[in-house]
């Protein structure tokens, strides 16, 4: 991908990051305060984990977009002071914004710059815009799978939903 393709497609990521942004945060506010602990299998990460993870791991995708190498993994433990859904809410709505703002003032050229993800793999820049969509939506996908069994309600995400009929 050239730097030109690179700005159109970073529009349409950014867009779809804002649009999925908003859908997470109705997915955090329908976690039940009082089963963070909840997972399905002891392999899986509880509820707060869930959100945890992707409350601080969206943006810091997004900084290692803008700046051209991704920091340390955030700390996600109760360290990190996020101990509720109110606090991952919070977090996020104030972390995402400014985020994608930042990457929305990217030059082409910096789109298309190769970032190191933690010596793991290597991708420019655009590409981990692309994954940092698609890894929100996974694991969002995740704990909008926990609602339910954890006694909560489950939001519109692509449509309607049983605890959230089309009007």
């Amino acid at each position: 991908m050239d730097p030109h393709e690179s700005e159109i497609a970073r529009k349409f990521y950014v867009a779809d990051f804002e649009n999925e942004a908003q859908t997470t945060i109705r997915v955090f506010q329908s976690i039940p305060d009082d089963r963070l602990d909840y997972r399905p299998d002891s392999k899986s990460r509880t509820a707060l984990e869930l959100a945890r993870h992707i409350a601080l791991e969206d943006p810091w995708m997004l900084d290692a977009v803008t700046n051209g190498e991704f920091a340390p993994i955030p700390d996600q433990t109760d360290a990190c002071g996020l101990m509720t859904p109110a606090d991952c809410t919070t977090s996020y709505r104030e972390a995402m914004p400014a985020a994608m703002e930042r990457v929305k003032s990217l030059s082409g050229d910096a789109l298309v710059r190769e970032i190191d993800l933690l010596g793991m793999i290597k991708l420019p820049a655009i590409a981990f815009l692309s994954m940092g969509v698609r890894h929100s939506v996974h694991h969002r996908g995740q704990l909008a799978a926990y609602l339910r069994a954890m006694g909560g309600q489950v939001p519109q995400i692509y449509g309607p939903s049983a605890d959230e009929p089309m009007e």
